[in-house]
This record gives structure tokens, sequence and C-alpha cells, in this order.
């Protein structure tokens, strides 16, 4: 009776936190890409490409793929005309590893900073395409069409190391690392986006899985994007998922839920709450949806990298909107 009670108030917060979210999920055929769409799908599946085949997987279990890997980004961020990269480096076990970052300093509100990550590392023996390889390349597209703004706030996108176990949720984290540094300098991080598995999509009913009970609420198809935040970050939530639901073509969800929940802090965006930061999750939901992750076979071949294009232009219009200070038509900054 107990587990009961507690699954029904379980059921209770998501239909309030899921109802009230601003917008409309796309729905119905998806049209053919846009001229910017197709840019993005092709320069994510030539960075994929060589991610996943050429470097292949990347941790400290496999630290000269990690070093090839964080030497890849940064070469990447100076050919998108960065000229300087930042990079946290600490040791763990006396294995060198770094958080790579870059940063557009905002014109008006500079102190107010917009932070966008992805980890670049892997599970040992995976080649990572979907976890995280997507997120790292949909960064990289996104750094690639900010490099000449001039935002009102300040815009970091930052790529993580050791978000894998087993140094999630430790002192070695990459994030966490980085999330601290941030708390101790007192930095103003007014929004936090964590990439997280983005590209992988079925339209087969009962391809979508949850943490009981919260199929009852949520559609039985893997083919949405998702936006997940604890309780503490549910105006960021909203904010988020409203704009992209203004430009996407592509469905979406979004949750604002209790961090107990499996799968609601698997990610880089819990650094952050541990630090008193607004910050979400934008995932395909990872091991709800795809078989192949943490596995050899998650390779770029499974993955939908039209969906993946669509779902950067929908996130490159929620950056627009927080850092750029471009608004939709009566709506507000947070």
């Amino acid at each position: 009776m107990l587990l009961w009670i507690a699954a029904t108030g379980l059921v209770a917060g998501g239909i309030w936190y899921t109802m009230f979210f601003p917008g409309k999920s796309f729905q119905g055929p998806l049209p053919p890409l846009t001229p910017q769409e197709r840019s993005y799908r092709d320069q994510m599946a030539q960075d994929l490409e060589v991610l996943c085949h050429q470097i292949g997987p990347r941790s400290l279990q496999e630290p000269e793929a990690l070093a090839q890997a964080r030497a890849w980004i940064v070469q990447r961020l100076k050919q998108l005309g960065y000229p300087t990269v930042h990079q946290q480096e600490y040791a763990v076990n006396g294995s060198p590893c770094a958080n790579l970052w870059v940063e557009l300093p905002g014109r008006k509100r500079k102190e107010e900073i917009v932070v966008v990550g992805a980890h670049y590392d892997t599970v040992p023996g995976c080649p990572g395409a979907d976890d995280n390889g997507t997120g790292v390349v949909a960064l990289l597209a996104l750094a690639g069409r900010f490099v000449q703004a001039e935002p009102q706030r300040t815009l970091r996108f930052v790529w993580f190391v050791n978000e894998e176990p087993p140094y999630f949720q430790t002192q070695h984290m990459g994030s966490w690392r980085y999330a601290q540094a941030c708390a101790e300098r007192n930095e103003k991080i007014v929004a936090m986006l964590s990439l997280e598995t983005i590209g992988y999509y079925r339209d087969e009913p009962g391809t979508q899985q949850y943490p009981m009970p919260f199929g009852l609420l949520y559609p039985s198809e893997g083919n949405f994007l998702g936006f997940v935040g604890n309780l503490g970050s549910r105006k960021l939530v909203a904010e988020v998922v409203g704009v992209f639901r203004q430009h996407a073509r592509l469905p979406s969800e979004a949750a604002a839920l209790p961090e107990v929940i499996p799968g609601v802090g698997w990610s880089d965006h819990w650094a952050f709450w541990q630090e008193g930061y607004p910050a979400l999750m934008v995932t395909d939901t990872a091991p709800f949806r795809n078989p192949y992750y943490h596995t050899p076979q998650d390779t770029p071949d499974k993955l939908d990298l039209d969906r993946l294009a669509r779902a950067v232009f929908g996130l490159q219009k929620v950056l627009e909107h927080l850092a750029l200070a471009q608004p939709e038509p009566g709506r507000t900054l947070p």
C-alpha cells in the first residue's frame, strides 16, 4: 500500500509538471530538412566518423584514445574560429585528464552565464556513438554556429571528462570539478544544459520505456527529445522546452521531477545541482530506449542523424533565446 501511495504521488507530480509546460510537442509527418539542418547533419556525420571509428572507445582505461579525443576537440574548435580553448586539467590516480571549454563573453549581462555541456568519454570498450558522441558533435555544431555571436549573457560550451562509471558522481567526475570551480569563483550560472545521448529515435510503439509508473504519462514511441530537470530547475525546463517547441520540427517531452527517480540525474547536469545551479538534461533517454547503450554496438549506423540535426536546430534557437536575448514576441528572458 505504501508503494502504491508513493507511486500515485509521483504520477500526480508527473502530470502536473508535464501538462503545464508551455507549447505543444511537434506532431505529424516530419517535413524535409532545411538547408541549415542538412548542414548540421553532414558535419556531425563527419565528426562522428572521427570520434567513433578513428579514435574509438575513450576513457582513462584507454588513455591514448582519451587524449586523442581531447586533442581532436581542441583542433576542431580552433578550426571553427576559437583561438583560445580553456582547459581545466587534473589527474586521477596519476593519469592526466581535462575539461575543455570556449567562451563568448556577454556584452550587457556578462556576469550571467549560460553553460551548454557534453561529456566526451565513454565506458571502456564502447565506441560511444550515442553515449555521448552525439552530445560531443552537437556541441561542436552549436559552437560553430555561435562563433561570431555577440551574446548579451556569457555563453560557454564545455566538454567534460569522466562522466562515465567508475567516476560518475565522484570527485573525479569532470563536470563536478568544473561546477565546483565555478562556485568557488562565485560565478552566476543562470542555465546549464547537458547534452546526453540525443541521436537514437524509433517510431514503433513499445520502443520507449520509463521508470515505474511514468509509462502511464508519456508516449510509448521513442521518437521524441526529452528535457529533464529536478524540481529546483522546473522554471528553466519550462523556458527551454517552450522555446524548443516554437522552432523544432521534432517531438519533445519534458519533466521536472525529484532527483531520486532513476534517470533524472544521470548526466553532467547532476554536478551543477550539487553547487546550487539550475540545470537540465537534453536526452533521447539512453537505456530507456537505446538497446545498444553501453555496448560495443553503440555505433554511428544505429543513429538517426536527420532527427539529431532537427534537435540541434531547436537547441540553437534555445541558445539564441537564453544568451543572445532574442525572446519570442510576448515572452521574456528568465
